[in-house]
């Protein structure tokens, strides 16, 4: 059967990385500014992430070699990139390896004037900012320098039609960050705010967790993606890799 769609899409955030880290210790510890030492896109992995990243890897080199991905689309941020080479090496995807593609329409989102800032940040220099978010709603609050989540799904459009035009009936591994994940499903399902939102709430996007799809041929011979697999987690419980679930965004992101 050929379709529009590759024939099956995996979407995986990046392993733990260093900011999931320093911004758990600021909250911990009351502090309103995350301290990096690196611009965003140059976060690396924790220990944990590189672990985290080695066991999906370990999962896909189990899969038959005729299931396993063909291509690997990346974020350019560090801890993507890191994730998608370090599953690549160790599934020993030869030909996914020579096509993995940096893609920065799978980049972070960008928070602008509150990045790096924890909750209390937010309210302690910017409260009317905290206050029109949680009027407005992260879906189409856009922070100052930043974007909503709605200006996301547009770059992901785009990507998206990218996707079905060079890469039609083949093995699609994508690896990016918690916000792509969700406006992805977002866009794959048909959902609209109120549902992709209730998503969100239930929890973050544990680190490695594995959405996946298959195409799909419907009754009216119409092309469409069905999902099987949301937030999968067991190549890290299968291997006792410690399962984190710390946010990308600032906290005051969630409702």
């Amino acid at each position: 059967m050929s379709t529009a769609w590759p024939s099956q899409l995996w979407i995986v955030r990046h392993g733990q990385s260093a900011g999931n880290v320093a911004r758990d210790a600021a909250e911990s510890g009351g502090l309103a500014v995350i301290e990096l030492a690196w611009r965003d896109i140059d976060v690396p992995l924790s220990e944990l992430g590189v672990q985290q990243s080695i066991a999906v890897g370990d999962w896909f080199a189990s899969l038959p070699p005729n299931d396993q991905p063909e291509v690997i689309i990346c974020s350019p941020y560090e801890r993507a990139r890191q994730t998608a080479q370090l599953v690549a090496e160790r599934a020993r995807f030869a030909k996914a390896t020579a096509a993995l593609r940096l893609d920065e329409r799978l980049r972070e989102k960008e928070f602008g004037i509150l990045d790096r800032l924890t909750k209390f940040g937010i309210q302690q220099k910017h409260p009317d900012l905290h206050t029109q978010r949680m009027h407005v709603g992260k879906f189409y609050f856009r922070p100052p320098g930043g974007e909503s989540w709605c200006d996301v799904i547009l770059r992901l459009r785009s990507l998206i039609e990218m996707i079905t035009r060079e890469y039609s009936d083949r093995r699609v591994l994508v690896v990016a960050h918690q916000v792509i994940v969700n406006c992805m499903r977002y866009l794959l399902e048909h959902l609209d705010e109120k549902q992709i939102l209730e998503i969100d709430r239930q929890g973050d996007v544990p680190n490695c967790a594995i959405t996946s799809y298959h195409a799909v041929r419907s009754r009216d011979d119409a092309d469409a993606l069905q999902l099987n697999l949301v937030n999968f987690l067991a190549p890290l419980k299968e291997t006792a890799t410690p399962v984190t679930t710390a946010a990308d965004v600032p906290s005051a992101a969630k409702p």
